[in-house]
């Protein structure tokens, strides 16, 4: 038995650094993420795909975006079980039980709620979100008691496992070791997760995995694997296991910490920057370190506007960026003004090499008017 195990799709999300037309891109992306899915089941001949929770971002999605999704999980063709995760409970509100939902949901799609037998001797078993606080551990109580029957099971469940979370008190987490013993005797076959979007095995029995999310949802430097779906192949023979990773994911989101005091550190970023492809379906957090003078930080800041341009979005991480920029000795001497223009430049230079109010507004107008020297247009 082959089947696709995926997560986290998160349809309808949105992300605030992306402006303009870069977040209906982005939207559109993670759709297509789950349309190419159609492609990858034919070519794996997988027979089913989980979808182990946060199918949408939440429960009050545009109508548009219900009705998209639905469509691109008609486009994968074979059946498509969906889990309710913390984005998405089973609550009275539930997407899932919506008059939209429940009229345009494709015949290949099951929202799994509880035990779903996919043919005589195969079952694939659900622990849904009811609310955005459960008090138990919801996947744990699936498996409690499930018997070692010879059946085939696939537990599809959502949120922390608690070895991996700083607080494994939580009631909510997934104790692992039930879930592990469930595998160890035999109850269970497979547990497909979702909740963490980089793709991680938990445990020690090769059984128990995050997919993560099939598109990239958060910065490499705190989403370290995502973009991924899971092939599993369950021999129903002998139970033996085999999962296998596929990269369906398009965008990236990168950060880049770089350390700028000269005019070199400032191009060998421009080659950074230009060294990225994709750069339409790609993000940049910037955090940048060092001392300039005001001639450097305006060549750094035409270089940020040009690929600000070129980007999905080029952002500054303010709490890692601490730039300190200072007047070099003589550094305006030489624009070829005099009088008022030259006396005001002086006085700028003075405010902008104090640390007091208005220095960052002298720096500003200094870097300016270098610009504008540049390009021919002041006198």
């Amino acid at each position: 038995m082959r089947f696709v195990h995926t997560a986290d799709w998160q349809l309808g999300m949105t992300r605030h650094f992306l402006g303009g037309e870069a977040q209906p891109r982005y939207s559109a992306a993670r759709r297509d993420a789950v349309a190419r899915l159609g492609a990858l089941c034919t070519e794996v001949g997988a027979e089913f795909v989980v979808v182990a929770g946060d199918v949408f971002e939440h429960n009050q999605l545009d109508p548009r975006e219900v009705s998209l999704s639905l469509e691109a999980m008609r486009a994968i063709k074979i059946p498509v079980f969906l889990l309710p995760g913390n984005h998405d409970p089973l609550d009275p509100a539930s997407v899932y039980t919506s008059t939209l939902f429940l009229a345009e949901c494709p015949p290949n799609v099951t929202v799994l709620d509880g035990v779903h037998e996919l043919r005589p001797g195969v079952q694939i078993i659900g622990a849904p979100w009811r609310s955005k606080a459960p008090t138990t551990d919801l996947t744990g109580d699936a498996v409690a008691d499930l018997p070692a029957d010879g059946i085939t099971r696939i537990v599809v469940g959502h949120g922390g496992v608690d070895v991996l979370d700083p607080d494994p008190t939580k009631p909510s987490l997934i104790r692992l070791d039930a879930v592990e013993a469930a595998v160890q005797r035999g109850a269970v076959h497979y547990v497909a997760l979702g909740d963490k979007h980089s793709r991680t095995e938990v445990g020690s029995t090769g059984r128990v995995w995050y997919s993560g999310a099939p598109e990239v949802t958060n910065y490499d430097d705190i989403e370290a694997d995502s973009g991924h779906v899971l092939v599993v192949d369950v021999d129903e023979a002998d139970q033996t296991v085999k999962v296998d990773a596929r990269r369906v994911g398009q965008w990236r989101f990168v950060t880049l910490r770089r350390i700028v005091d000269t005019d070199r550190d400032i191009a060998d970023l421009d080659l950074n920057l230009d060294g990225l492809p994709d750069k339409e379906r790609t993000v940049v957090r910037l955090a940048l370190t060092g001392s300039l003078t005001i001639s450097d930080k305006a060549v750094l800041d035409a270089c940020l506007d040009r690929y600000a341009r070129l980007f999905a979005a080029l952002t500054t991480w303010e709490r890692h960026t601490d730039l300190v920029v200072v007047p070099a000795d003589g550094e305006f001497s030489d624009l070829g003004i005099g009088g008022f223009a030259a006396a005001a430049v002086d006085e700028l230079v003075g405010t902008a090499s104090a640390s007091g109010d208005g220095a960052d507004d002298a720096r500003a107008a200094l870097a300016l008017l270098l610009r504008l020297v540049d390009r021919g247009t002041a006198a």
